[in-house]
């Protein structure tokens, strides 16, 4: 059954007109007056309502029915990217949502290949937050992962306490890393996870000395070296998979 995105409160009863994004959406899948959907607000559980007037330019529904249904993963994970260039960025985000991540936090670092400020930075932040939204509609979350704005690796790193918050995981994927994925604990931890990955380039070593010096543990993931956009699904999959997620 389609799912839309609506960012606006409603309940059961209500009468809504669907926002003009959604209303071209669906155009797109010639749907008609009569036909089942099902919305959601990003604050959890999703709503099916009844297309009741499919107009050129607007449509209108009534919500029917609230579902408490939740498909997140049992721990809390904040993806640390590294920007990767091209359409890689757009990709990872896509497929991260797709595999439970709760937030995003996109970095610039000294071997970035892309730069992003001012105006520039905020289109591609609204983008991505599109693909948030799309990645959502499609797989099923009913709460949007958060995206940070674009911000500098120290900056980020001088925000954070100098040690973990009881609970928390903070985990730097690094080749040079002594520590392998298999030393982890077996099972999730009470707080959150915080994943820090670097651009193409890898981070510097003195970014990853600063991470350490911030409570980051350097993890490694075998003899092979994983590209930047491959590096975060890999672990992304092998924790759901470790931790209950899947």
């Amino acid at each position: 059954m389609p799912r839309f995105f609506v960012g606006t409160a409603f309940k059961p009863g209500d009468i809504l007109q669907l926002p003009d994004d959604v209303t071209r959406h669906v155009h797109v899948l010639r749907l008609q007056a009569g036909d089942s959907i099902v919305l959601f607000n990003g604050e959890g559980g999703e709503y099916s309502a009844e297309l009741i007037e499919v107009e050129r330019r607007s449509s209108t529904v009534k919500i029917r029915e609230f579902r408490d249904i939740e498909v997140e993963l049992p721990y809390r994970l904040t993806l640390a990217q590294g920007i990767a260039s091209g359409d890689k960025m757009d990709w990872l985000i896509e497929k991260a949502v797709e595999l439970g991540a709760s937030s995003f936090v996109p970095l610039t670092t000294t071997r970035s290949v892309v730069r992003l400020s001012g105006e520039r930075a905020q289109r591609r932040h609204a983008h991505w937050q599109g693909i948030v939204r799309a990645a959502c509609e499609q797989c099923g979350r009913n709460r949007m992962p958060d995206i940070a704005s674009v911000r500098e690796i120290a900056t980020w790193l001088g925000a954070l306490p100098r040690e973990a918050e009881e609970g928390e995981l903070r985990l730097l994927l690094s080749p040079r890393a002594n520590i392998s994925f298999s030393a982890l604990p077996a099972t999730a931890p009470t707080g959150r996870v915080l994943l820090l990955i670097g651009p193409e380039g890898g981070f510097s070593s003195a970014e990853e000395a600063a991470a350490t010096s911030h409570g980051f543990s350097a993890v490694g993931l075998g003899p092979r070296v994983l590209r930047t956009e491959t590096a975060g699904i890999a672990v992304l999959a092998a924790l759901a998979a470790r931790w209950g997620g899947w």
